[in-house]
């Protein structure tokens, strides 16, 4: 039992660096890109900055009571004048 335990583990630890050179499905040498496609690994360090996101200020304004001509706002609600 512990040959076989010992087997079992030794194949999935190679089947485990197998898919990890597989990198995404592209290959080796490949890896995938921000939209999904393929991309060639190598090349130079990219740095890229985020921007400075500045949120603005939560506005809360109270909607007006408008009640048509004749009525007035009253208890909760427009009611005749």
């Amino acid at each position: 039992m512990k040959y076989l335990f010992a087997a079992v583990l030794a194949a999935t630890t190679i089947a485990g660096f197998g898919a990890a050179n597989a990198a995404g499905g592209c290959g080796p040498g490949m890896h995938r890109g921000p939209e999904g496609g393929c991309r060639v690994n190598g090349g130079g360090v990219v740095v890229v900055e985020r921007p400075v996101v500045v949120e603005r200020p939560v506005v809360v304004v109270r909607p007006g009571r408008v009640c048509p001509i004749g009525f007035s706002w009253r208890y909760g609600r427009c009611r005749p004048l």
